[in-house]
């Protein structure tokens, strides 16, 4: 059991970043970006494609590039399209509601989802390992793989850059200062648009970082890589969308106790549950003022 439940670190290492990038978006943006991991899964298979030549098998690119440079263009074309529609939301919806601004998200998704299946076919793509293998075997046969810990490594790295940038310097001033009171920051002369669509970016670039690294890992297909988002969500709700660190040790932990349960024959099913029953949680104790305050 505890083999398998330490098996769960590498999925928890995925869940963590997608937390810390969810919680970054909703405390600087005020959106809730259910299209987080999508971008990162458009660029993936934009690298794939450049590297093969091809789209589909009747969409020729006419030339291969090497993994390195298709990897770059897959990171930054997730960059970009993160940043566009980041910049569609501060063009039209600034002063919208939390809500309204994350539909726009839930959109943005099925979109990139239909897209993805229109370009790329609807059979999982051939991603070449980048990084692979294990990294160390701990007494009991207890196997750490080098993509746990990368992926470990950049939650740990884009929360530390995050909390450094936000508190020490005044560009973070400038970024808590729209996420606060956008309206009085755009009349004090910040560029409101232009620090939203570059947290967009930076967050839409790191997932397509992510993507591209453990594709080969996963389930590699289209729907299941952009559906990565709900139990990195799941993570998120453990900080309340607030706590950057409670985010990223709740993603390891949600990984741990889905390879807990992966260990359990009778109850492997549960499995695939753990984010979903989080997120029910969560909001019932959320609500649990509101539904006291009634009954009194």
């Amino acid at each position: 059991m505890l083999t398998t439940a330490l098996s769960g670190i590498g999925p928890g290492g995925y869940y963590a970043v997608i937390a810390v990038l969810l919680v970054l978006m909703a405390q600087l943006t005020r959106v809730v970006n259910f299209s987080q991991v999508a971008f990162g899964m458009f660029g993936a298979y934009i690298s794939v494609a450049l590297m093969s030549g091809q789209f589909q098998q009747s969409i020729k690119i006419g030339i291969k590039l090497p993994q390195v440079v298709a990897v770059v263009i897959g990171i930054l074309v997730a960059g970009l399209i993160s940043a566009l529609v980041g910049w569609i939301i501060a063009q039209w919806l600034p002063e919208a509601t939390g809500t309204a601004r994350s539909a726009v998200t839930v959109a943005t998704l099925l979109s990139l989802i239909s897209i993805a299946y229109i370009l790329f076919g609807s059979r999982p793509q051939p991603f070449k390992p980048i990084i692979f293998g294990p990294l160390m075997e701990l007494p009991g046969g207890i196997v750490i793989t080098k993509i746990s810990v990368f992926s470990i490594s950049l939650a740990v790295v884009v929360a530390i850059i995050a909390k450094i940038v936000l508190s020490k310097t005044m560009l973070g001033v400038r970024l808590r200062a729209i996420a606060d009171r956008q309206t009085a920051a755009e009349l004090l002369g910040v560029n409101v648009k232009l620090m939203n669509v570059a947290v967009w970016f930076f967050t839409g670039a790191v997932s397509g970082l992510l993507i591209v690294f453990i594709a080969p890992t996963q389930s590699s297909d289209i729907f299941t890589l952009s559906m990565l988002v709900v139990p990195g969500a799941a993570a998120a709700l453990i900080g309340a969308f607030k706590n950057i660190w409670a985010g990223l040790i709740g993603g390891i932990l949600l990984g741990v106790v889905q390879g807990f349960f992966a260990g359990l024959p009778d109850l492997i099913y549960i499995r695939d549950w753990i984010p979903i029953i989080v997120i029910i949680v969560f909001l019932l104790w959320n609500q649990r003022k509101e539904v006291w305050d009634v009954a009194r």
